[in-house]
């Protein structure tokens, strides 16, 4: 892996993504949007915006980021860009780390966006500080990237790409405690709850929620969403292809 070769491709991503405006809207201002119009569901009600915002803070980002990264990876390689860039000097780790870095700062800025609407214009109220708020939500976006990398390299369409929300994605949703909390599930599904990555996003939202300071339970729910974004973007560098069949 060189580093000079992981930031060129960040840098042509990046480039790529400020010709996209409509990948640039949903990037920005789908989860922006749907914090929104949570609140207003609710009819300004803070105690429950409170309560259901900042887990659905880690939720939004991390399905709008493996959605868009998933079919927009899959398109470079049936469009046959990834064969060509492969083709050059360069390891499938500085592709998909290039990638994951351009991906991370565009959660960056919709982190920010989010957290400002939330905490600021919408009135949520955290213990945690913004700052910890932002870094757990830019880490739930990177997860979702990572994710998203990884489940483009077994999709030989867009179509098949969108097909992994629902067995993917939409699993962790129902397991992770927004709906249930995880101890409450039966053995099994709490067993499962367990190693699935978006539990621990949510619960690391909890944490920040609840207590003023880092705790031993919000480091390690940042810990394993790194280490599970970490593996994932290892294991989308073993199974890339150059291109679709």
């Amino acid at each position: 892996m060189t580093p000079r070769v992981t930031l060129a491709v960040a840098g042509r991503v990046l480039a790529q993504l400020r010709r996209d405006h409509r990948t640039v809207a949903m990037l920005l201002v789908v989860p922006c949007v749907l914090l929104a119009l949570l609140w207003w569901m609710f009819d300004g009600n803070a105690g429950i915006f409170n309560s259901v915002g900042p887990p659905l803070l880690a939720i939004f980002p991390f399905i709008v980021m493996f959605l868009v990264t998933s079919v927009t990876t899959l398109r470079e390689r049936s469009s046959g860009t990834l064969e060509r860039l492969l083709s050059m000097p360069m390891g499938k780790a500085d592709l998909l780390l290039g990638y994951a870095l351009a991906f991370a700062a565009v959660a960056l800025a919709q982190s920010l966006l989010a957290v400002g609407l939330t905490v600021g214009a919408l009135g949520m109220d955290v213990q945690g500080s913004v700052l910890t708020l932002t870094v757990v939500s830019v880490l739930n976006a990177v997860l979702g990237t990572a994710l998203g990398l990884f489940v483009s390299a077994f999709a030989e369409t867009e179509f098949q790409a969108v097909q992994f929300m629902p067995a993917l994605v939409l699993p962790q949703l129902l397991l992770c405690g927004l709906f249930v909390p995880r101890d409450a599930l039966p053995a099994v599904l709490e067993a499962v709850s367990d190693v699935l990555p978006l539990s621990y996003a949510v619960a690391a939202m909890r944490e920040v929620q609840a207590a003023s300071s880092w705790t031993s339970d919000l480091v390690l729910d940042v810990s394993v969403i790194g280490g599970s974004a970490l593996l994932a973007l290892m294991l989308g560098a073993a199974t890339l292809r150059r291109r679709t069949a």
